[in-house]
């Protein structure tokens, strides 16, 4: 079926059948105009005194509905929702809409479009806006015009009408839409929480000082958005979650997060919609305060967690904590990226003041606000920040495109799509004090997971002080692939971990701190799918704004040889495969193809160089727990199983000893991870001689002095967790 532009005509009749909600309206949103009615006074006749002349009274105002909001076309064929925003709070003088084609029982979007500098004509009976717009499509009419009859607060709300038209005023299709709401979006909002938490509620502003210009009362997450144009309506299908089962092991992983969110938001869906799920657990395994599941399938955004161990407290200064990450992570699933990664998304947005980190915005992190001038970090940041979004923000909130906010919609920050390599450029002046490198072996198999090594050093004879964060997932770094064919894309984490907790670290000359990142899946797919020569390169945001570029690295994926590497190879480059691979292994369902694909490969090719990886996940898998919420909302425990972790990882070390399979950084994880194994299994003594044994065998691998070093304290610290003793 062709169909045609919905801005140009002729177009069958799209009147609206007329219907009204009633909207929210506070001191803040009313505004008066129209005509004043002068008060009529009788003159007094009776006796007087000397009195003071009397005060004039001031003649009543009609106050006049606001010309704002979300206004919708019925029948069948092309319908628009519009929105109009002009007057009230925070107007950003806007209009955008979506167009959606209804036919029969089924409805699917069409495109979207957004004017940004409407001109506004006021008259005593109606509101005119109009400009030209910016679509998604090619528009046959492209001017926007948009008039709205003024009414009495007493009257209902005036539909408004949407011209499009054809410069230099040829008309084009005209639509009738009803007034829907006062908000410019409607949002289902499911939240569950595990037993022994306790869900955040509100925060009194008043409780602790606050800036001019702050909200008064209370103010809970539906509130901070009503502020910015957004309703969030409850679900009303809340779920407490027993976690009984899961013992002392009241901790979660990624893993069993994103089965979680995929099993059991009860609105989940293969489609875009105007839904998010937020789950609020005990505490993360890492200690991460919320995180935001990115993928699902090929529709993201769709929900994301918080951790009541790390953020929970009653005291007031907890309680606007909590507020603040439950928005911030909410804010994620409308696709709102942090503060310092504006200029990432498609199409890029300009940063903020110091590279984005001097944002007073939910979406900036408390402890690394740091304005250009003056004193940054929390108590600078709760001095200043009025609980609100950024003006961009909110434009993004209310008038993005469809796709790109509605929740399943586009990829997160758009971006899998292609990037401008100049991002990545060297700076000009580099006075930072920080330098960062990503290493590769030389060569990676067809189908070899693609892992890289992070090193970020001091350049300052002095040291120089930084946060640390160094994974991709932490979202301090960027990395931009170049791929073979020439197109540059981002790797975008599967999981995205909110690292907003203060942490600082001194580097020192000659020291470093190293980190691996598995970056040949992620929330674009497979990134290094086709044999060939790829650049590599990252950006590492620090501290004080800086933004430090790494020099290019060649990542080259040789073509397959034997009949054997093309099965392997493939075996290992499927989606679920990818995630297991990101995730270090899952008892999902939803990813029993990939665990399957595994099993394949380790009963039909045990003995290829490659087989190492399926053997990491199943191994790293097994030394842990997996929770499960079933469908009845309860949670099951799948205890370790430390006899299969033992035989996967020991394998993943003999094959390391002969240089296949996973990299030092890694190696250092699967030796941990089997030490503990075997505690778990009884021998302890085996347990000791893996970490006793640790740093002799990275120093036979030629690793750094240093990084030995921290091996060994890495190993101490082990063996007195799981023995006991130093």
């Amino acid at each position: 079926m062709t169909i045609s532009d919905p801005t140009a005509p002729p177009l069958s009749d799209n009147g609206a059948t007329t219907y009204l909600v009633d909207d929210e309206l506070t001191q803040d949103d009313l505004y008066t105009g129209g005509d004043v009615q002068e008060a009529e006074t009788t003159p007094d006749t009776a006796p007087t005194t000397p009195q003071a002349p009397p005060l004039p009274v001031p003649p009543p105002i009609l106050v006049k509905r606001l010309v704002r909001g979300r206004y919708r076309s019925g029948g069948t064929g092309y319908q628009l929702e519009v929105r109009v925003d002009v007057g009230g709070t925070r107007p950003m003088n806007r209009i955008s809409g979506d167009f959606f084609y209804v036919s029969g029982g089924t409805e699917s979007y069409f495109g979207s479009f957004r004017v940004d500098a409407p001109t506004v004509t006021t008259t005593a009976t109606e509101v005119r806006l109009e400009g030209p717009g910016q679509f998604t499509f090619s528009a046959g009419a492209p001017y926007v015009r948009v008039t709205v009859p003024r009414r009495f607060i007493w009257q209902p709300q005036a539909p408004a009408t949407v011209q499009f038209v054809t410069p230099p005023n040829t008309p084009g299709a005209t639509y009738a839409c009803a007034f829907v709401s006062s908000y410019f979006r409607s949002v289902e909002w499911e939240q569950d929480f595990v037993v022994g938490t306790t869900p955040f509620v509100a925060y009194d502003t008043a409780a602790l000082p606050a800036p001019v210009g702050s909200p008064a009362g209370l103010v809970d997450v539906q509130r901070a958005y009503r502020l910015a144009g957004v309703e969030m309506l409850a679900s009303g299908n809340t779920n407490a979650i027993p976690v009984a089962a899961a013992g002392v092991d009241a901790k979660w992983t990624d893993a069993e997060l994103h089965d979680a969110m995929v099993t059991h938001f009860s609105r989940w869906a293969n489609i875009p919609q105007w839904k998010v799920w937020l789950i609020v657990a005990t505490q993360h395994v890492d200690g991460w305060r919320g995180i935001m599941f990115d993928a699902g399938d090929t529709h993201e955004r769709q929900g994301c967690a918080v951790f009541d161990t790390t953020i929970g407290g009653q005291a007031p200064f907890d309680q606007r904590a909590q507020l603040r990450t439950y928005v911030h992570e909410l804010g994620h699933a409308f696709n709102l990226l942090h503060s310092w990664q504006k200029h990432l998304a498609d199409p890029p947005q300009p940063l903020g003041d110091n590279n984005g980190l001097g944002d007073l915005s939910w979406m900036n992190y408390v402890d690394r606000f740091q304005p250009s001038n003056g004193p940054g970090g929390t108590a600078a940041y709760w001095a200043a920040f009025p609980f609100q979004f950024t003006d961009r923000e909110v434009i993004h909130l209310r008038h993005a495109f469809y796709r790109n906010i509605v929740m399943g919609g586009d990829a997160f920050g758009q971006g899998a799509a292609e990037v401008d390599p100049h991002l990545f450029a060297e700076p000009v002046r580099d006075r930072s004090g920080l330098a960062i490198e990503v290493r590769a072996k030389d060569a990676f198999a067809y189908g070899e997971p693609v892992v890289v090594e992070l090193k970020l050093s001091s350049t300052d004879t002095r040291g120089t002080a930084t946060h640390g964060y160094l994974h991709p997932n932490e979202d301090f770094v960027t990395i931009a692939i170049r791929q073979p064919s020439g197109r540059t894309v981002l790797f975008r984490p599967l999981i995205r971990h909110c690292a907003d907790e203060g942490r600082t670290v001194m580097l020192m000359p000659g020291e470093a701190r190293y980190e691996s990142a598995f970056i040949g899946y992620g929330g674009g797919g497979a990134y290094f799918d086709q044999p060939g020569r790829y650049a590599v390169r990252a950006s590492y945001l620090a501290a004080d704004g800086s933004r430090i570029v790494s020099p290019v690295t060649e990542v080259r994926v040789r073509p397959p040889v034997t009949a054997q590497d093309v099965a392997v190879g493939e075996l290992l480059l499927g989606d679920q495969q990818g995630q297991l691979l990101a995730l270090l292994g899952s008892d999902s369902r939803h990813l029993r193809d990939g665990n399957a694909a595994f099993d394949a490969l380790l009963a039909e090719h045990g003995d290829h160089p490659l087989a190492s990886f399926a053997r990491l996940a199943r191994g790293v898998n097994a030394a842990r727990a997996f929770k499960e919420i079933t469908a009845d909302k309860r949670t099951t425990v799948r205890p370790p199983d430390p006899a299969t972790a033992i035989a996967e990882l020991s394998r993943v070390r003999e094959a390391a000893d002969r240089g296949e399979g996973v990299d030092n950084i890694t190696l250092n994880l699967v030796m941990r991870t089997q030490a503990k194994a075997e505690a778990r299994a009884g021998d302890t003594d085996r347990a000791a001689e893996i970490l006793d044994g640790m740093p002799a065998a990275f120093e036979a691998r030629g690793v750094n002095p240093a990084v030995v070093e921290t091996v060994r304290r890495q190993a101490a610290d082990a063996r007195v967790e799981l023995l006991g003793d130093g």
